[in-house]
């Protein structure tokens, strides 16, 4: 009889290699163009299954042909049409009351339409709220859980899609996010009680999990994998002792008391549930220190459950180190140890030598058997490096060569640098002797290669001092920028970008590729800023934008610029839903040949008497949002972005311009996952913002803006940033971060979000001025700005204007009343 002092056995081995998780959007973004072509009308629910379904094939065979194996599982199946987060909603049937509509009478599952409309909002109906998952760029939908939301086992899709690979000749390992990690980054809905917090449902979504491995125990699935990255954290909604207890919990009830209750029926222990792998990506796993000072070890704590295996990164995280008789971890002999050694989270290629070495550290720790794995799903890196061009004048231009190809792996090849690494563990590292040492000679032409170091970089940074980081007094400078903007109450802008429209984004491609010359391009261009600087004049905003036509990506435009970066054609990764961006490659030191910005901003503002922004993307959100050398300390190569961009600021000053905005929406994103590590991350980045501004005028006027994340836990470094005005995210949190301000004593200008432009609605003027009041009612009004929550490319004009009508009318109102 299988009991707690007997663990569960797989009856399949866990492969020895494998990565936990790949690219969903297809290598042309098929999955993108399929789904928006679904929300237009152009096509139904039948087409969007079928195109899913081509594309998921189309991964299976791929990943086999890389070498993973059709038959053990160690294809991970981690598609999902939005979000992994949603998934979970979605197999739970735990939607928020105002969406109960769209749930079926019969088993409580949602369809497509009501899938997307969760995420996406209708009519008045605010869709769930996104923020960043854990420190990527990758955004999630937060489930709303109240003591009333339904959970069960409501959605087969998970099933439906094993069967479906299982047809194709691979069987595959589920993927889904952990019952502990679900309800963590979950919170409590607006009918909750006073004192709910979602891990109080954590009985009801356990027996839904376990229904669910029964469901796929009986299609023969031999593994599956729960990911639990809360472990990793101590900056979830949860104490640390907390979340460890919900874990002890939830893996006794669905890897032991599921294998036991089997036995206890007289059925087959094996057919209860596949082997359990539980996957803990984004940082280390061996010991944290929780706020209260004590010690965690969540290694420890795992292998102390019944699960089969546990994943974990060595990227981000170090060898964790045993307790035990010579020094090994108790309970790990029975597991698989996943050795996440080939980073998921970056394109470098890696150290094949160094990495072999470091799962030779791993043998002490006692693991049952070891296996080569990725640190993170590879989601959050491109497919292929071999889809890009190396050579040509197109490649020259984009700052691509040979020589930076040999140096990279995206998600293809690092499938291939696991199989490698698993050949090495199998049969001695002298079997892949030739990968190894080519990896090698990449890694030495590269620490070598001009550009990567350049000497006058370096003197300009040595020579800082304490005053290279600092304005003058906040009053003064308050004073000085009144007097030169005039501007109400309330003043009202919003945050940079304008709709994207096809015309735009063609004459661009045109330009780029040779078919448009630089004087038919910059008329276009020209043509667009003045109707969108015509627009704004119109609709009432008081501080203006270009609305940046010549900008394909808010960070590309400016890698585009700068030296020590590289861009990509087809590098696609997905940020949310159907939204994916192409990350810059940052590969040596930054310099900046010429002025990026002035003129555009400067021929805005000879179309108008009101203030048009300077727009600039921050060194701290240039760099999360790129994938960032790692050769050397991250504050270094923010500090030499912050420099190009001081540059850049003085230029813009020269022309004239009042207002300018350095956005920093990615502060929040790196902040380190363990609370010890987060005051260093803190000093550096705030530092860098600082060298990036510090030399502006007392009468300039210096913005930022931040966005979709948790605020709270950086409110001082917000504040530190000493920018005269920050804009936030709130519209869609409805003004949660307003007391949080309020009780931080914040003094600043600040416009938190009014109008959330990660939906297609359009907010009513009753809506937006709600949440204005909520605002001016716990901050004080001199100080409050009035702004959509992000930047305007991705919606359309047909919601953005009347958005925008609403909005001024909003703060007319509100004003009125002041």
């Amino acid at each position: 009889m299988t009991t707690p002092t007997e663990p569960h056995r797989p009856t399949t081995a866990f492969p020895g290699g494998t990565i936990l998780g790949y690219p969903r959007i297809g290598r042309r973004r098929e999955l993108k163009r399929a789904v928006e072509s679904f929300w237009a009308g152009r096509t139904d629910a039948v087409d969007l299954e079928v195109a899913a379904g081509a594309l998921r094939r189309d991964t299976l065979r791929r990943l086999v042909s890389l070498g993973l194996d059709p038959e053990d599982g160690s294809v991970p199946g981690s598609f999902s049409f939005y979000d992994q987060v949603l998934d979970v909603v979605a197999l739970l049937g735990a939607v928020p009351t105002r969406f109960r509509d769209l749930i079926d009478g019969d088993d409580g599952s949602l369809d497509l339409d009501g899938y997307f409309t969760v995420a996406r909002g209708r009519g008045e109906d605010a869709p769930l709220e996104m923020t960043k998952w854990f420190d990527t760029n990758y955004h999630y939908l937060v489930p709303e859980i109240s003591e009333t939301t339904p959970i069960s086992f409501a959605d087969h899709r998970i099933v439906r899609e094993f069967a479906e690979a299982k047809e194709a000749g691979v069987t595959t390992r589920p993927v889904l996010v952990g019952p502990v990690t679900f309800l963590a980054l979950s919170k409590a809905a607006d009918d909750a009680g006073e004192g709910f917090h979602p891990l109080d449902r954590l009985d009801d979504v356990v027996a839904a999990y376990a229904e669910l491995l029964r469901a796929l125990a009986a299609v023969g699935v031999p593994w599956v994998q729960l990911d639990e990255p809360v472990l990793v954290s101590d900056t979830v909604d949860a104490t640390a002792e907390r979340v460890d207890a919900a874990i002890t919990s939830a893996y006794r009830a669905l890897a032991t008391d599921l294998a036991a209750r089997s036995d206890d029926d007289g059925l087959d222990a094996e057919a209860e549930r596949p082997a359990i792998l539980v996957a803990t990506p984004f940082g280390g796993l061996a010991t944290g220190t929780p706020a209260d000072g004590g010690t965690r070890d969540g290694l420890a704590l795992l292998a102390a459950t019944d699960v089969d295996a546990i994943a974990i990164d060595l990227v981000k995280g170090s060898v964790p180190t045993g307790h035990g008789p010579h020094g090994t971890v108790p309970g790990l002999e029975t597991k698989t140890l996943v050795a996440g050694v080939v980073d998921g989270h970056n394109v470098w290629r890696a150290d094949l030598a160094a990495r072999f070495d470091r799962l030779a550290a791993l043998r002490p720790l006692g693991a049952g058997a070891l296996t080569v794995g990725t640190s993170t799903s590879l989601l959050h890196v491109p497919h292929d490096v071999e889809d890009e061009s190396w050579e040509g004048p197109a490649a020259e231009r984009a700052g691509r060569s040979p020589e930076l190809r040999r140096w990279l792996a995206f998600a293809d090849q690092k499938v291939r640098e696991v199989t490698t690494l698993a050949r090495a563990v199998t049969d001695g590292p002298d079997s892949v002797r030739a990968e190894l040492d080519a990896a090698s000679a990449a890694l030495a032409e590269r620490a070598t290669a001009p550009g990567v170091v350049v000497p006058t970089v370096r003197e300009r940074l040595g020579a800082l001092v304490e005053g290279d980081f600092a304005r003058g007094a906040h009053a003064e400078r308050v004073a000085a920028q009144r007097e030169r903007l005039g501007l109400p109450p309330l003043p009202t802008t919003t945050i940079g970008s304008f709709p994207q429209t096809a015309e735009i984004r063609k004459a661009r491609s045109a330009w780029a590729q040779g078919e448009l010359d630089d004087e038919a391009y910059t008329a276009a261009m020209r043509a667009e800023i003045a109707r969108v600087v015509a627009l704004q004049e119109e609709i009432g905003l008081d501080v203006l934008v270009h609305g940046e036509p010549e900008r394909n990506d808010m960070v590309q435009y400016f890698a585009e610029l700068l030296d020590g970066f590289a861009t990509t054609d087809l590098g696609w990764v997905q940020s949310y839903g159907s939204r994916c961006v192409r990350p810059p490659i940052l590969w040596g030191d930054v310099t900046r040949p010429a002025p990026m910005t002035v003129g555009w901003t400067r021929y805005a503002a000879s179309l108008t008497e009101k203030p048009v922004k300077g727009m600039l993307t921050g060194p701290v959100t240039i760099l999360a949002w790129s994938f960032v050398r790692d050769d050397q300390p991250l504050a270094d190569t923010a500090n030499q972005v912050a420099l190009a961009l001081r540059d850049e600021v003085r230029d813009l000053e020269d022309a004239g311009t009042a207002v300018v905005q350095v956005d920093e929406p990615a502060l929040r994103e790196l902040l380190p996952l363990r609370r010890a590590d987060q005051p260093e991350y803190l000093r550096w980045s705030v530092g860098a913002f600082r060298l990036a501004t510090a030399g502006a005028e007392a009468s300039t006027q210096v913005h930022t803006h931040l966005c979709y994340s948790e605020f709270g836990e950086v409110i001082g470094a917000i504040d530190g940033l000493d920018a005269d005005v920050t804009s936030i995210e709130a519209a869609r949190s409805r003004m949660e971060v307003v007391p949080e301000l309020h009780a931080a004593g914040y003094a600043r200008g600040v416009g938190p979000g009014v109008y959330d432009i990660h939906s297609p609605r359009v907010p009513s003027v009753d809506e937006v001025t709600e949440l204005l009041r909520l605002a001016v009612g716990s901050i004080d009004p001199d100080v409050v700005w009035v702004n959509p929550d992000c930047g305007l490319k991705t919606r359309g004009y047909a919601e953005v204007e009347p958005s925008l009508r609403h909005l001024v009318a909003a703060a007319q109102a509100v004003r009125a009343g002041l």
